[in-house]
């Protein structure tokens, strides 16, 4: 290709094939079916970084489980805010998935979405005491109204049965369980969002890589693009350029330059976990069961027994397990950190260098563990647990966002939106919720950076997620109605796929439930 010849011109570039850039493809599709959108992903499939099944807990984080959402306050109180904001999203993201479905955007739910409980578990007197007052205080919210609280062993025994073998009930337990959680295949929601707009005429190049981008004096972003087989190379120019690619993220929102993205570094942290296939044991575990972190260690190493369903079967997950390697992606390079350090973040990363100690004592830690230690570790929550029944599976690289603060920098374990202050181009930073949280994420990307047109898109949005604006937990009528449409169309009111008859909850012996009626 010579210097010269003249860039293909698109409205819109999504860089990554993962779950945000399927998102947006697929409410920009929606909006404004005339736009020209072109998709780039360096790998030869969709989803193949952390969206794939394999590379993250595909929990529908939702808050209904996770522990660290629910911090017990000095005065002993229990602070729900993350929780309810974090659950909200949520709704958000699952209004759309019902839209989708209903209007043939998703044409194979089941593929992606399965109802699997959702399960906060802890042992010993104090916890228990904590698990308590967290129930009392979600159970008064309609989004968690159908939260029970269990600490009869009998009931444990009959709802968990793997995690009751050979378990010594002395030590008291108690369970925060909710019967309607969720598990989503995002590589498969990926590849069907993808495929949507790819049908309604999106351009896509796999196998390709954004190599630079240059701001033209129209505003507009002129992409270098390289084909990773051939080496062949083509520019596209673009009147709004996504980044959704995952932690390679951060080096393309530095290397365009823009001024939100300086201060901003990444410290990635690899995953890995113990998975089983033995119908046995997923017969006997059905249902996604966090615990409590260690004694120091950083929120993202909440430890979890995950039932998962991947292509029609079921498996067990249990971790994670951290790893650690200088790569940003999975698939990525051994310079990518390295390289990702510039002047204008080097105090950040030092900065965090020094007030996360305990985070790096914690990652020599778990890079110590023997496959043998790591099934030690299982046997908190399956104590009959024996290591010829389970596999290491090395998961995605997730690259927590280093944000400047002060004169140094600290380490932030969410998800981050930058987008330039002319709203031309956009990126996704950080980790958990994330792909949980795609859909409210990219409607903030679209409000910022489409803020112009998006009081037209309005009408529109309201008609595909009806809560859009509205604070549901405010709202428990509008959230029994929406609650209640989606269960149906989702096919949430049916057997997980690939999964054995499950057990009875309607008699709960042993459990409390809040007399509010949320639909579920």
């Amino acid at each position: 290709m010579s210097k010269s010849e003249a860039a293909t011109q698109t409205d819109v570039v999504l860089v990554g094939a993962g779950i945000m850039s399927a998102t947006l493809a697929a409410l920009i599709r929606l909006v404004e079916p005339d736009w020209s959108i072109t998709l780039i992903e360096r790998l030869d499939g969709a989803a193949a970084e952390s969206s794939d099944p394999w590379n993250n807990a595909g929990t529908g984080h939702s808050a209904l489980c996770e522990l660290n959402y629910t911090p017990e306050l000095p005065d002993g109180t229990i602070d729900i805010a993350k929780a309810v904001h974090v659950n909200e999203q949520f709704q958000v993201s699952r209004q759309f998935w019902s839209y989708a479905v209903e209007n043939g955007v998703l044409p194979d739910v089941r593929s992606f979405l399965n109802p699997i409980p959702h399960v906060s578990f802890v042992s010993g007197a104090k916890n228990v005491q904590y698990l308590r007052k967290r129930y009392d205080a979600l159970v008064t919210n309609p989004l968690f109204a159908t939260m029970e609280f269990i600490d009869d062993r009998d009931e444990f025994t009959r709802r968990l049965p793997l995690m009751s073998e050979q378990r010594d009930f002395s030590d008291p337990v108690a369970l925060n369980w909710t019967q309607d959680g969720t598990d989503v295949d995002f590589g498969s929601l990926s590849r069907q969002l993808i495929g949507f707009a790819a049908k309604q005429g999106m351009t896509t190049y796999f196998g390709h890589e954004v190599r630079d981008l240059d701001k033209q004096s129209d505003g507009s972003w002129t992409l270098k693009v390289v084909n990773r087989r051939t080496g062949a190379k083509r520019k596209l120019n673009a009147k709004f350029v996504f980044v959704g690619a995952g932690g390679g993220a951060l080096p393309l929102l530095q290397r365009a330059g823009i001024a939100e993205a300086k201060g901003f570094g990444g410290f990635p942290v690899g995953g890995q976990w113990l998975r089983s296939g033995n119908q046995r044991l997923t017969a006997g575990h059905q249902a996604k069961v966090y615990g409590q972190p260690p004694l120091g260690a950083p929120p993202m190493s909440v430890p979890h027994l995950d039932t998962r369903v991947i292509n029609g079967k079921s498996y067990l997950l249990f971790g994670p397990f951290a790893g650690w390697s200088p790569k940003f992606l999975k698939q990525g390079k051994v310079t990518d950190l390295p390289f990702s350090v510039r002047p204008n973040n080097l105090a950040s990363m030092l900065g965090v260098g020094v007030t996360e100690l305990g985070l790096v004592k914690y990652l020599i830690g778990q890079l110590r563990l023997s496959e043998a230690d790591r099934v030690d570790v299982l046997r908190e929550f399956a104590p009959s647990a024996k290591d010829s029944d389970w596999e290491l599976d090395i998961a995605g690289q997730r690259v927590q966002v280093v944000r400047r603060k002060g004169r140094g920098g600290v380490l932030e374990f969410g998800t981050t939106v930058l987008a330039a202050a002319d709203g031309s181009i956009a990126g996704l930073l950080g980790a958990s919720p994330g792909a949980s949280t795609a859909v409210p994420a990219m409607f903030d990307v679209m409000e910022r950076c489409f803020g112009d047109r998006y009081q037209t898109w309005l009408p529109r949005l309201k008609e595909i997620v009806p809560s859009l604006g509205v604070e549901l937990s405010n709202e428990p009528k509008l959230f029994d109605e929406v609650w209640a449409h989606g269960t149906k169309v989702l096919k949430l009111d049916r057997p997980a796929s690939g999964m054995p008859a499950t057990v009875d909850h309607e008699n709960t012996a042993g459990t409390e439930h809040s007399p509010t009626a949320a639909t579920a």
